[in-house]
């Protein structure tokens, strides 16, 4: 998505994940495709029920198979996931991927120390010895500046607080040295001051590293903070993409504009109101036809007949940048001009 001359590492391909249940057939990613390359963060934002989690669990294959059906292509440095073994797959997660998640109390296992969690992580992977893999846990729980670590490693998840239970995942998360990375909202439950030290602390790992990361959030605060690139999901379906500058500069779908005139922008005007999105995100056993934000959008009568209700719009990208509307670029200018006169970012 940023103009680089890198393959992408991780490369999605026209992905669909369907849910069988009781009511009929959820359509949680409806045809999404992106790439990333290794040492870029890709922020991914949305609603929730938008198909962020549900995108990312399927790639690490934390899916019921069961009840899931699931078409298209996920290749990680070139190996298909969709079709590795279920054993393949637990090789590569945790070693070559990985993944933060949002609830670290409820990821923890309160019944074993936090050390004994990340070495045995660590164990599992590299075949250590148990010293070697509880040296390995307080190396990385100083890394992530848990201060006295070589005590905290015998403590257990409820002794720590919040945003020291984050870090004990993050160091779970990076012990075998992760590829690709995917935070699920990791800062959602913190204070600011906690999420700013999380999120330098993500930023000075991938700089070390490399590491390719996918980071999942409803706050484009953040994505401003972290991101390079940005995919905006809407049921299901990816609605703009293209560079942090782009995206939250010069928005190019009214889904987009619509987040950002929702949210306070600190260098812009005070004065400026909010404007919440109306109606509520749609359901995904029951979407709309056509494009699937239609009708929420207060822009879908500008377009010629009944385009929005009956015809998906395409993604075109361009140069990295894409957005999948029926509006004309010249209709973009015009009516989205007042987001630009009103707001900077």
């Amino acid at each position: 998505m940023t103009s680089t001359d890198q393959q992408p590492f991780l490369s999605i391909k026209d992905l669909k994940v369907h849910f069988s249940t009781e009511d009929g057939i959820v359509k949680a990613v409806d045809g999404l495709s992106f790439d990333l390359a290794k040492g870029q963060t890709l922020g991914i934002v949305g609603e929730s029920g938008s198909g962020k989690s549900v995108t990312n669990l399927t790639i690490l294959g934390l899916h019921d198979a069961a009840r899931t059906a699931i078409e298209g292509e996920i290749l990680l440095d070139g190996k298909d996931l969709l079709t590795a073994s279920e054993r393949e797959l637990e090789q590569l997660r945790g070693n070559k991927m990985s993944m933060i998640f949002q609830d670290a109390l409820a990821s923890l296992s309160p019944y074993h120390t936090v050390g004994t969690q990340i070495a045995e992580t660590y164990r599992k992977h590299t075949g250590a010895s148990k010293k070697e893999a509880r040296d390995r846990a307080i190396e990385m729980l100083r890394r992530v500046g848990i201060p006295q670590p070589d005590t905290r490693v015998d403590d257990y998840p409820h002794q720590f607080s919040g945003g020291m239970r984050q870090r004990a995942m993050i160091a779970m998360a990076l012990v075998c040295d992760p590829e690709l990375l995917i935070a699920d909202e990791p800062t959602t439950a913190l204070d600011v001051t906690v999420q700013a030290q999380i999120m330098d602390l993500l930023k000075d790992l991938q700089q070390e590293f490399g590491t390719a990361i996918i980071f999942i959030t409803h706050d484009l605060g953040v994505i401003a903070d972290i991101a390079d690139d940005v995919l905006v999901m809407y049921g299901g379906r990816c609605v703009e993409r293209g560079t942090k500058k782009q995206v939250l500069s010069t928005p190019d779908h009214p889904y987009t504009l619509g987040l950002l005139n929702s949210m306070p922008s600190l260098d812009g005007p005070v004065d400026v109101p909010l404007t919440p999105i109306p109606g509520s995100p749609p359901s995904l056993l029951n979407p709309p036809s056509g494009c699937r934000f239609h009708p929420r959008c207060t822009f879908a009568e500008k377009v010629a007949g009944d385009l929005c209700s009956t015809e998906r719009p395409g993604l075109e990208v361009i140069d990295g940048r894409g957005s999948s509307c029926h509006l004309t670029a010249e209709q973009k200018q015009e009516l989205f001009a007042d987001f630009a006169a009103t707001r900077h970012h």
